[in-house]
């Protein structure tokens, strides 16, 4: 048996395995013959397998005996470690074994990377071509329980196919967490029973800001959309069949405009004519916040009752809060406000930000559930059960993680993609950092220096995408890829220290994989730059190297 590199070329997969023996010899050959044993636990991947990869290749794939040559067997052995899996082609046979049946479906999306480019197409070139693998056997396993990709259709709505359409490029990436942006000042984008206002109102601005708040330009036409609770369920579902927990994100108190828009009393009433607010049409961080009243916290209350029942605990042991970029001046200039400061025995604004995301953690520990914020919840003291998102640089991390409290990583100077990924003026409304491919390859989720106690409280790692100057989906597709592949195997792969990384490696197993995500019609930034059609010249965006507001 010959042992080869993780990296080797010439099979690209993208995250690279663990541990991938190349054996000398035929694999197997795939045909309108192949058969498909699915044991117990197995459902998901025999489902996705029909669905995705028989499609693509016209395979009928029908069920045959389990390790038979010829077929493929998919099965659970509880002896693995969870999501792991075993994946072996010798002997004229497929045998995908797994942990736990995410274990397997990981299995089969490394499967599909063996089989080339025309197995990630929708429909077969040649149906019932044979399809030859190689002779590998493959140990593997992810390195984070949190792979975590964070989508805002809050700035730009995308619509319900176009979210699926992210939950299958996730899942061929092996990320499991599909965070999920679903209010913000410039809309709400998720139907509420009990308060309809908030997408009649809050889901349509009348126009939007086209490029940077700094920009003049304006597209005049009225944007917005919103995801019906028939959608919603459809996604959590789409997720749960790819073994992706769903994070909805409902935030407060601050990034709260539509919200107030469409239900002024939310607002600080005695500090601004709130009656007077409209969804934003711009971009940034809008001065208006939600009032630390009662009644805000019991709407509130009832819109997260409808979130946890369309977000199953199975699939979302977490909640969003946001928590993040909330100013305070309504909060001074309001009598109400600082009456309620005074009541509490508070010591001052920022902690009546932490009163009121408290009073949520404990809404939601009390129906089973976790409040994860960015790492802005620190302030004023962290609620006792909530995870932080760390965006601001690795510091609310490490402080919440040596405090005893969970993270995960998504510093904005290495893992925003909405950051250009050039310095040339080609870029299309470039923003913030430069953040090439290489950069986020050698992006390292565990900050050095961590004690051994800490480190064990990073749940994983996230990338985010804010979608301010991304109209649409190809916009949002050339922002994302092909960085979200190397960001993918950042989480995955058991990669050496950041400085010791096999970039070149990286780099080769690339080329085979821009040919995947053609075949999957992703509209990536090419190495060499972007295509005419990416550009955007004559729309600013925000070129700083300094510390740029996220939003």
């Amino acid at each position: 048996m010959k042992r080869s590199t993780t990296t080797a070329p010439q099979l690209g997969l993208v995250p690279a395995p663990a541990h991938l023996d190349a054996v000398a010899g035929a694999g197997c050959t795939l045909d309108a013959t192949t058969a498909l044993a699915a044991g117990p636990g197995t459902g998901t991947t025999e489902r996705w397998l029909h669905s995705t990869v028989g499609a693509a290749l016209g395979l009928p794939l029908p069920p045959g005996p389990a390790g038979a040559p010829g077929t493929i067997t998919l099965a659970v052995d509880p002896g693995l470690p969870p999501e792991h899996y075993r994946l072996d082609t010798t002997g004229g046979a497929v045998r995908i074994t797994g942990g736990d049946p995410a274990g397997v479906f990981w299995g089969a999306q490394t499967l599909r990377q063996l089989l080339g480019a025309d197995a990630f197409r929708r429909a077969p070139l040649a149906p019932g071509r044979a399809t030859d693998l190689p002779a590998v056997r493959i140990e593997d396993g992810p390195r984070f329980g949190w792979r975590g990709m964070m989508l805002d259709v809050a700035r730009h709505f995308l619509p319900k196919d176009d979210v699926l359409r992210y939950l299958d490029l996730l899942a061929a990436h092996k990320l499991n967490v599909f965070h999920f942006h679903l209010t913000d000042d410039q809309g709400w984008r998720i139907e509420i029973a009990r308060h309809p206002r908030l997408t009649e109102v809050g889901s349509w601005r009348p126009r939007t800001k086209w490029g940077h708040r700094a920009s003049e330009l304006w597209d005049e036409t009225p944007h917005g959309g919103y995801y019906t609770k028939d959608d919603i369920r459809e996604i959590v579902a789409y997720a749960a069949e790819r073994h992706i927990g769903v994070v909805p994100e409902i935030d407060v108190p601050g990034h709260s405009q539509a919200a107030i828009a469409a239900y002024p009393h939310l607002g600080n009433t005695d500090a601004v004519d709130t009656s007077a607010l409209g969804v934003w049409d711009n971009w940034g961080v809008s001065p208006h916040v939600l009032a630390p009243t009662d009644a805000t916290l019991r709407f509130y209350e009832d819109v997260l009752d409808e979130v946890l029942d369309l977000f199953p605990a199975d699939v979302s042991p977490f909640v969003h809060l946001g928590g993040d970029e909330c100013p305070r001046d309504e909060w001074r200039r309001s009598p109400a406000a600082q009456a309620r400061i005074a009541a509490l025995g508070l010591a001052g604004e920022d902690a009546l930000q932490s009163w009121f995301l408290r009073h949520f953690d404990a809404w939601l520990a009390a129906r089973g559930r976790r409040l994860i914020g960015w790492d802005e919840i620190l302030e004023g003291g962290l609620p006792g059960g909530a995870a932080v998102s760390s965006w601001r640089g690795y510091a609310g991390g490490i402080a919440a993680a040596e405090a005893g409290h969970d993270v995960v990583m998504c510093p904005e100077q290495h893992v925003y993609l909405d950051h250009r990924q050039h310095g040339g003026p080609d870029e299309p409304m470039p923003i913030g950092y430069v953040r090439t491919l290489e950069d986020v390859y050698r992006f390292e989720p565990v900050p050095p220096g961590l004690s051994p106690e800490a480190a064990r409280h990073i749940l994983g790692t996230q990338a985010n995408v804010w979608t301010e100057v991304m109209q649409n989906r190809a916009r949002v597709d050339y922002q994302v890829f092909p960085r979200l592949a190397a960001f993918a195997e950042v989480a995955w792969s058991p990669l050496p220290a950041p400085e010791e990384r096999d970039y070149a490696g990286f780099e080769a197993r690339m080329t085979g994989h821009y040919a995947r995500l053609d075949a999957l019609g992703v509209d990536y930034r090419p190495p060499g730059g972007p295509l005419p059609r990416q550009r955007r010249p004559g729309v600013p965006g925000r070129p700083l190297e300094g510390t740029p507001p996220r939003r």
